[in-house]
């Protein structure tokens, strides 16, 4: 355990092996079907989810984790080896699981805690995250890593296409005649962060020309700067999101490695299946 732990929560959308290869250990957002409660994650993936929700016919239920998993995660890293903790978490505009991170700190009145909301969500959090854990490895100080996760922040861009807006309406964000209607006539929204939520950008027809608008909007974005980290997110939908990458990479200069994630239960069950999109980090 280095000097300074980083924690984050499952909402960051950092596969496993990345986490334990970068020693960040993810608080996980609890799914409630019913009478049944799952961690995101640990306990149930994107497939389990929607496998469920096609089955039941409606969503489950999402809840931020109790200050009790982060006293939790606190007190382990603590007994670990750890001087500092910084615990960076999913956009208090989006969850109450910051809240809940600030709770928990209360109960380490003599240690050293630093709750960052980071205003973002998915892999637009885990990078910060990720560039969290290098600095610390690297023997920054808090106050260096606070400022790498607000350069990694304002240089950090989200676009997503849906697949279908049937979940929306299954959550009751949209109705079901316009969930029909945009379905006939295969309407496909694009997503992108703003102030800390995930937005409607643009309605764009047909799956194809959602894509390639993804990606327009990604080289817009990113104008002359390299791109330095590129990740493919996607909803239970592995195969297109491996068809995406042959997308992007035929149309942009992308990195040679490109990293592909599941969005995570806590966050998916707000998209639907099938949602497919790029999250990237430009130099």
């Amino acid at each position: 355990m280095h000097e300074i732990a980083i924690i984050t929560d499952t909402d960051s959308s950092i596969p496993f092996e990345l986490a334990a290869q970068y020693d960040i250990y993810q608080v996980p957002i609890t799914v409630h079907f019913g009478e049944q409660s799952y961690e995101a994650v640990y306990a149930i993936s994107d497939g389990d989810t929607f496998r469920w929700i096609d089955k039941e016919g409606k969503l489950p239920t999402t809840s931020a984790p109790t200050p009790g998993r982060f006293i939790s995660a606190y007190k382990n890293a603590f007994d670990a080896g750890a001087a500092k903790i910084l615990c960076l978490c999913v956009s208090s505009e989006v969850s109450a699981t910051y809240n809940a991170a600030l709770s928990a700190r209360d109960f380490f009145p003599d240690r050293e805690i630093h709750v960052i909301d980071s205003r973002s969500l998915s892999m637009g959090m885990g990078y910060m995250a990720l560039a969290a854990a290098e600095a610390a490895h690297n023997g920054a100080s808090v106050e260096k890593i606070t400022t790498v996760i607000e350069e990694i922040r304002q240089k950090t861009y989200l676009f997503t296409a849906l697949s279908t807006l049937k979940y929306l309406a299954m959550g009751g964000r949209v109705s079901s005649i316009t969930a029909s209607v945009a379905n006939i006539m295969n309407v496909k929204p694009i997503l992108t962060i703003q102030d800390g939520k995930l937005e409607l950008l643009e309605r764009v027809r047909t799956q194809k020309k959602a894509w390639e608008r993804v990606i327009e909007l990604s080289a817009s974005a990113a104008g002359d700067r390299k791109i330095d980290k590129l990740c493919i997110l996607h909803v239970n939908a592995p195969e297109m999101a491996h068809h995406f990458e042959g997308e992007i990479r035929a149309r942009m200069e992308c990195p040679n490695e490109i990293l592909l994630a599941e969005v995570t239960p806590g966050l998916s069950v707000h998209s639907g299946a099938g949602m497919v999109g790029a999250v990237f980090v430009v130099e």
